[in-house]
């Protein structure tokens, strides 16, 4: 006997869950997306309007990450717009470190793919495994790191001067080291639920919530990376 042939709906059940290929063609369109309007805001930006122009899209990243992240929502024209707003703060950021320090926005993105890909070539080695254990600690230091930063952000906002987290110092070397380290962990994270996703037969929507946790840490690393290189490139 031949092979029964499924049930339309069948097959339309299997068409439409995660798979890695979907989840690496998600990821790309927003580091894309991200890259272009990047590209478009150093373009365009006057040099005045950089600093109102990093506040605005880091503010609106800021939210629009949470709901995302809190609301588990997979609409990708959200999506896009905030691959968009994150792309707007990059650009500024690289725009104005590179006025100040030539070459340095080079080096950053070098050492963030370079510590991507190397993440992602030893989970792939199984040299990390992403434990229940590991996800839960290296979840809470980011959490934690990411509250640190926000209430960092705000006193330098109302003081209009860096804290010790941030002024160059031994301190401020440190800190970007450990937001580095746990940054380049959360991807092993990443990882491992957009593979537990694959595994548990997700709807194929959630494939965005990967690419968009991949996005995330991509982010934060290179503008760690950023700060961290400016720190030794001080006259």
């Amino acid at each position: 006997a031949g092979l029964v042939e499924p049930h339309p709906y069948q097959r339309a059940a299997v068409a439409d869950v995660m798979t890695i290929d979907d989840v690496v063609v998600k990821t790309v369109t927003l580091i894309g997306t991200a890259v272009v309007s990047a590209a478009v805001t150093w373009a365009m930006m006057p040099d005045a309007l950089l600093g109102v122009a990093w506040i605005s899209a880091a503010v609106v990243g800021l939210i629009l990450g949470l709901v995302i992240s809190f609301a588990q929502l997979t609409n990708p024209a959200l999506m896009i717009t905030y691959a968009v707003v994150e792309g707007v703060l990059l650009g500024a950021v690289s725009k104005f470190y590179e006025s100040l320090y030539s070459g340095i926005v080079l080096q950053a993105v070098t050492a963030t793919l370079g510590t991507f890909l190397a993440m992602a070539a030893l989970y792939k080695a199984k040299i990390i495994r992403a434990t229940p254990r590991f996800m839960k600690v290296v979840i809470g230091l980011a959490a934690g790191l990411m509250l640190v930063m926000l209430v960092n952000l705000v006193i330098t906002l109302f003081t209009n001067s860096p804290t010790v987290l941030r002024d160059g110092g031994p301190l401020a070397i440190g800190f970007s080291l450990v937001c580095i380290t746990v940054a380049a962990l959360m991807f092993v994270v990443n990882f491992k639920q957009i593979e537990d996703g694959i595994a548990l037969g997700l709807p194929r929507r959630y494939g965005w919530l990967g690419a968009f946790g991949i996005l995330v840490e991509l982010v934060w690393l290179y503008l760690e990376m950023l700060r961290l290189i400016s720190y030794f490139s001080e006259d």
